[in-house]
């Protein structure tokens, strides 16, 4: 996006609300069936707790400011949130790509997470209205809910209350504390035997992150060919091996980096980056700051 600050231009459209239940959430849903990169614009009136879910393909999220973005691939989501009162949005959406958007009004979203311990983000951050950006992997039971929000036939008498029940459903998965992919077994997977393979997999990269092997590697050590490899590990968790791996290992950085004795090339090289310069990339586009802005922003 070529812009300083977000304003709307004239060939930006305005994203229709899928629905909205007012002042308790707003869902929209936009997709992609041009052949061009399609723009929308979007002012938000109010403060929001912001959820942008990539169902398919590619899609950016910025606000206000050109750098304040995230990028998100297939099966990421992103969970925003700016103290602003008013703000301005801007999606741009690749050819064929998806994308769900859940906004929900700051004073609602304390009503339904009165206990602080309830969700698993830094609620010290909503108290005193630091910003966070924050990206994930799309479990495997949120696209199984955001699949039948916009694709189950429901009469229309009851619509309204089968979507409020859905994003409230979703809400509470979406936060859960509970790590679901030691939890759940994906319903595509063959045998147990497979699924114990491919969480095999997940351990070593995970413990090996800063040199982690190759896939063929991998096929070896749990003894899966490499396309069953592939195919369970994306089906199981949401996503490629490597960029399962990427997740990890900038949820890890920003781990250490709340450690005052580490400084930014020490991290680097801990989750595997040969420079300083690339993981810093990897860092922003992960979390919409550099290690040094998060840095700054742990100790104020």
């Amino acid at each position: 996006m070529q812009f300083k600050a977000i304003i709307k231009e004239n060939n930006d459209k305005s994203p229709d609300f899928f629905h909205k239940e007012k002042g308790r959430f707003s869902v929209m849903y936009l997709k992609n069936d041009s052949d061009n990169t399609q723009r929308y614009f979007h002012h938000l009136g109010n403060n929001y707790i912001q959820l942008y879910f990539c169902l398919k393909e590619e899609a950016t999220v910025a606000f206000n400011m050109e750098h304040c973005k995230i990028e998100l691939l297939n099966n990421e989501s992103g969970f925003i949130y700016y103290k602003d009162t008013e703000s301005n949005l801007a999606f741009e959406l690749e050819k064929d790509a998806e994308l769900a958007i859940i906004l929900i009004p700051l004073q609602h979203f304390h009503s339904l997470f009165a206990h602080e311990d309830n969700y698993n983000f830094n609620f010290e951050n909503l108290k005193f209205g630091k910003p966070i950006i924050e990206t994930k992997p799309t479990s495997t039971s949120v696209k199984a809910i955001l699949h039948q929000m916009f694709n189950q036939k429901i009469n229309d008498a009851l619509k309204s209350l089968y979507i409020k029940g859905k994003v409230y459903e979703l809400l509470s998965l979406y936060f859960n504390v509970v790590d679901e992919s030691e939890s759940e077994q994906c319903p595509f997977m063959a045998n147990e035997d497979t699924v114990l393979k491919i969480k095999k997999v997940k351990d070593i990269i995970t413990s090996e992150m800063s040199s982690p092997p190759s896939l063929e590697e991998l096929s070896k050590l749990v003894g899966l060919n490499i396309k069953k490899l592939k195919m369970g590990f994306k089906d199981l968790y949401g996503m490629p091996v490597f960029t399962f791996l990427y997740h990890y290992k900038m949820e890890h950085a920003k781990k250490l980096l709340t450690d005052i004795d580490n400084n930014v090339n020490e991290v680097a090289v801990q989750v595997g980056y040969s420079t300083s310069s690339h993981f810093i990339v990897a860092f922003k586009k992960k979390f919409g700051i550099t290690p040094k802005q998060f840095t700054k922003q742990e100790v104020n």
